[in-house]
């Protein structure tokens, strides 16, 4: 079989990033139904109080003085900047605001229970080259076809302090990410300004070019900074190593990236919308936690373990696209070949 490209973005050359996605989810979703069980055990033990974290300070946003404080001092910082005020700045503020409160207040469940289950689900696609079998079984095992079990907690501690470090160092690319866009988006509102293109299709057309660059430049970022926490679980690196790993790992597959990253980040934004539908109305109208009746408080359960399966899945899918990333050629046309061949010898 003949491809056509070049080696110099590796991987499969044929079809666009969408089929390359579905290649990537399928195996993914063979995965997680293979190790059905060990996946689930890990988001209800690990990722389901990171899950509840994040649900409970969505909900406790709306009403939150400290959420009003931090929007507050946000638009004092666009006013000053020169934005001029418009749709696209009031909801950026919002949707900044909340993110920043909700990541204050899931932090600690974030370094402790979520980057435990990313060591473990890690550990578990992981392939361990000196447990034999030769390259056909540790391929089965990276593609999640050999049986799955819990890793030994040696394992996932042995990987637990290269996770910390890389998601510290991930947070802070990500600040750095918007205060990048925020700060190219000044110079075009301001040299806008002095050119004296301040109409309102102007400034309408450039606050759509401003969301677009936003978008692209934090969904980027995301991406980088999810993959190298894979890579710290998958490689043992840390910090900045595993930063720069993801970097080389992920060139010329961004459009993979992101198209991965969708399907899971709208389940997680569907699990969040039902339990602001199911839970925080009927929170609102009981006029409080005490007041909510036991179908609600079992409803809440079910809504936080379904972003915790999302979460899970998320992991998965990160830890597949980073085994396709670094598969060899010859590994993927070995992939093409069916396993039995003892009828085909010359």
């Amino acid at each position: 079989m003949r491809r056509g490209g070049g080696g110099g973005g590796g991987g499969l050359h044929h079809g666009g990033a969408v089929a390359r996605a579905g290649r990537v989810l399928r195996a993914a979703a063979a995965a997680f139904f293979h190790g059905y069980h060990c996946y689930t055990s890990v988001a209800g033990l690990l990722v389901l109080p990171f899950s509840a974290a994040v649900l409970a300070s969505g909900a406790a946003a709306a009403s939150s003085g400290t959420l009003r404080a931090v929007s507050a001092r946000m638009r004092g910082v666009f006013d000053a900047a020169g934005f001029p005020p418009s749709a696209f700045f009031a909801l950026l503020n919002a949707k900044l605001s909340q993110t920043v409160f909700t990541f204050t207040a899931a932090l600690p469940f974030a370094l402790t229970f979520l980057l435990l289950a990313k060591a473990c689900v890690a550990a578990m696609l992981r392939p361990d080259d000196a447990a034999g079998g030769g390259g056909a079984a540790r391929r089965r095992r990276a593609e999640g076809r050999a049986p799955v079990a819990l890793p030994p907690c040696a394992s996932v501690a042995g990987a637990y302090p290269a996770l910390v470090a890389t998601h510290l160092l991930g947070s802070f690319v990500m600040l750095s990410a918007n205060a990048a866009v925020f700060s190219l988006l000044f110079l075009a509102f301001n040299g806008a300004d002095l050119l004296g293109l301040t109409s309102h299709p102007a400034t309408l057309a450039l606050s759509a070019a401003g969301a677009i660059a936003y978008s692209v430049a934090v969904g980027i970022a995301t991406v980088v900074c999810n993959l190298a926490v894979v890579v710290a679980a998958m490689e043992r690196r840390a910090g900045h190593a595993a930063l720069l790993r993801a970097c080389v790992v992920i060139r010329g597959r961004v459009p993979t990236a992101l198209a991965l990253a969708l399907p899971t980040n709208l389940g997680m934004a569907a699990a969040e919308a039902l339990f602001q539908l199911r839970v925080v109305s009927h929170h609102r109208r009981a006029a409080g936690w005490t007041k909510l009746a036991p179908g609600v408080a079992g409803e809440a359960f079910s809504i936080a373990y379904i972003h915790a399966l999302c979460v899970v899945l998320e992991i998965i899918v990160s830890c597949m696209f980073y085994r396709s990333c670094t598969r060899s050629d010859a590994d993927e046309l070995r992939e093409l070949e069916p396993d039995d061949k003892g009828d085909l010898q010359a």
